[in-house]
């Protein structure tokens, strides 16, 4: 039996024991939460509001710093751009644009 019910496109959820609640497969899915996942939990004009916080993995934050979005949009403004070689059909061809082109 499911202990959500719908109301007016609000879900009803009701709290079990040890204050659990389950969030309705529709809105995980929606918003990708998956097992594990973390929820800040604030209370905002006398409602309690939920926000999703993605955990980074030290080896994969450096990923997410300032200085690398940077990069990477740039290296996007460079691909609309056109300021690019390549693709390559073989390895022939890039080893040869390695060598001859100039930066």
């Amino acid at each position: 039996m499911s202990h959500v019910q719908e109301v007016n496109d609000m879900s009803l959820v009701k709290v079990k024991r040890h204050s659990q609640i389950t969030i309705p497969n529709d809105i995980r899915r929606k918003f990708k939460i998956v097992e594990g996942d973390y929820l800040e939990i604030q209370e905002h004009n006398s409602e309690l509001v939920l926000k999703l916080v993605k955990m980074v993995h030290p080896d994969e934050a450096y990923f997410h710093s300032q200085e690398w979005q940077q990069g990477e949009k740039q290296a996007d403004k460079d691909i609309v751009e056109g300021n690019v070689i390549g693709p390559f059909g073989d390895i022939k061809g890039a080893l040869k644009a390695l060598k001859t082109t100039k930066i």
